[in-house]
C-alpha cells in the first residue's frame, strides 16, 4: 500500500459501505471497532468515522470508542454541522499524540463549518469541485473554475486562523468508466493550478481515490488486478501535481508505474480523448 509521499486516510468505517452500513444497521459496534484496527495496522495515517445520518450523539459515542482502539487520529466526516461538532467535542487530541482531526468536508454553501474551529482546531478537507451559482450549489466544469473554487475555500480558512499547510483541497474525482464529461482532464488541470499558484504554497490534495474505479470489476477474468492498476496510474500521474493524500483502502495494493504500463496509456489516453471515447478506452482496456 505505502507510496512514499503519500497519507492514506482509511475509508472503512463509512456508512456509505455496504458492508459496513450492515454492521451499523446490526448495531455491531465491536465489528466498526475492527476495522478501525485493521486499517491502524494495515498503515493508515488517519481514520475516517462516517456515520452517516444517524444523530450527533452516535457521532460523538462512535469517536470516543474509536479513539480506545487506535492512537491514529481521526478524519471526521459527514456535511451535518450538528453531527461534525458533535465530532469534534468529542475527539481527545491526547488520544492522537496531539494530533488535530480532519473535518471533512467544507464547500462553499457549507461556509458555517469554518465556525467550528472555536470547538476545536481541525484541518479541512476544502471541496472545490463545486461553486456558488445565483446563491446555489453547482458543478465546476472546468479546471479554471475548480481553481477559482480553491482560491475562495482557501482565503475564507485563512480567514479562520488555518495555514496553507492545514488545507487539504479535494479537487472531486469520479469514475473513470462514466466518464463523458471530461472530468478527468478538468481534475488534472485544475491541480496543475492549484500547484503552480505561489499563493497555494504548502497546501495539501487529496480525493477519494476508491471513487475512481467504482462500478469497475476488480480484475480480469485471469485475475489481473486492473482496478489497483488504474488507481495506481491516477497516483502516478497526480502526484507530481501536488496530490499528497487519499481517502482509501488499506487493502489496495498502490504503487507508482512505469509510463509504457497500460493502465497508464490507458489514463492519458482517457484524459486527452474524454467523452465516449474514453468510455470505450476504458472497456477496450479491460478487454
Amino acid at each position: 500500500m505505502a507510496i512514499e509521499g503519500l497519507t492514506v486516510i482509511g475509508e472503512s468505517i463509512n456508512d456509505s459501505v455496504p458492508s459496513t452500513k450492515k454492521l451499523f444497521d446490526a448495531g455491531d459496534i465491536e465489528g466498526i471497532l475492527e476495522l478501525a484496527r485493521l486499517q491502524d495496522n494495515g498503515g493508515a495515517a488517519y481514520i475516517d468515522v462516517n456515520v452517516g445520518a444517524r444523530p450527533a450523539e452516535f457521532m460523538a459515542d462512535m469517536v470516543r470508542k474509536v479513539q480506545q482502539v487506535t492512537a491514529k487520529p481521526l478524519s471526521i466526516d459527514t456535511p451535518d454541522p450538528e453531527i461534525a461538532k458533535a465530532g469534534l467535542e468529542a475527539y481527545d487530541p491526547d488520544r492522537a499524540g496531539g494530533a488535530d482531526p480532519i473535518l471533512n468536508s467544507i464547500s462553499a454553501l457549507r461556509l458555517e463549518m469554518f465556525d467550528l474551529l472555536s470547538i476545536r482546531r481541525f484541518k479541512p478537507i476544502l471541496l472545490v469541485s463545486e461553486q456558488v451559482i445565483d446563491g446555489k450549489s453547482g458543478a465546476c466544469h472546468t479546471a479554471e473554475e475548480t481553481y477559482r473554487a480553491a482560491l475562495v475555500l482557501a482565503e475564507r480558512a485563512r480567514q479562520g486562523g488555518l495555514a496553507n499547510g492545514d488545507l487539504i483541497i479535494d479537487p472531486g474525482i469520479a469514475p473513470i468508466g462514466t466518464d463523458s464529461e471530461g472530468n478527468l482532464a478538468r481534475l488534472i488541470g485544475a491541480m496543475e493550478l492549484i500547484h503552480n499558484d505561489a499563493n497555494l504554497a504548502g497546501v495539501h490534495m487529496s480525493v477519494g481515490l476508491s471513487n475512481f474505479t467504482v462500478m469497475l470489476p476488480a480484475k480480469t477474468a485471469s485475475g489481473a488486478p486492473l482496478k489497483s492498476s488504474l488507481e495506481s496510474a491516477f497516483l502516478t500521474k497526480a502526484m507530481p501535481l501536488g496530490l499528497d493524500m487519499v481517502i482509501g483502502s488499506v487493502r489496495r495494493k498502490y504503487e507508482i508505474l512505469e509510463a509504457d504500463q497500460p493502465a497508464v496509456q490507458c489514463l492519458e489516453d482517457c484524459i486527452q480523448q474524454g467523452g465516449f471515447e474514453s468510455i470505450m478506452r476504458v472497456r477496450d482496456f479491460y478487454s
